[in-house]
């Protein structure tokens, strides 16, 4: 218990260390990891009974080389890209936000800095150091979120794009 106490305040004195950017940065990296969960989730389960329910929908057509069939297929194929791709555009914009909130937390940090400046003169090295870390730890978490989403994002991507190329091929034109 004594360890989880430890880890609560370690991770509330990091959050006060950054200042209130930081907050938003944690904010906006768990929502996007319980995004990309909830996809690989998806891709695990979901996505492979849409994927199967598109077959057997397909299969069970009797003539399947008049443009009706074309329009079925292509519709088909549609609905599977979409629930596929269904939060990756939001994953991928709050992959951007990161780093630019980021940013963000660095020119508040610089501004603090500079106050402390203008109050105490430059010689006073203790008052610029919560001004220096609100600078630098928003852009460093910042920047951990980004690579982590990037990542993640394209395996995501090339996993429905790979996915979905396999569901073209196996809805075959011909009877």
């Amino acid at each position: 218990m004594q360890v989880l106490i430890d880890a609560f305040e370690a991770i509330r004195d990091f959050l006060e260390l950054g200042g209130p950017v930081l907050r938003v940065i944690a904010f906006v990296i768990l929502i996007m990891w319980i995004m990309i969960l909830e996809r690989l989730i998806f891709f695990g389960t979901g996505l492979q009974q849409i994927i199967r329910d598109s077959f057997e929908a397909w299969e069970a057509r009797a003539e399947r080389r008049s443009w009706h069939a074309h329009q079925v297929r292509a519709a088909i194929i549609s609905r599977a890209k979409m629930a596929a791709n269904q939060s990756i555009p939001m994953i991928q914009t709050l992959v951007a936000l990161c780093p630019l909130l980021g940013l963000l937390g660095t020119v508040t940090g610089m501004i603090t800095v500079f106050h402390a400046m203008a109050v105490s003169g430059a010689g006073n090295a203790r008052s610029m150091a919560a001004g220096v870390s609100m600078a630098t730890i928003p852009t460093m978490a910042g920047m951990v979120g980004a690579l982590s989403g990037v990542f993640l994002v394209t395996i995501l991507t090339r996993t429905a794009k790979r996915r979905i190329g396999i569901l073209e091929d196996e809805l075959t034109m011909d009877h």
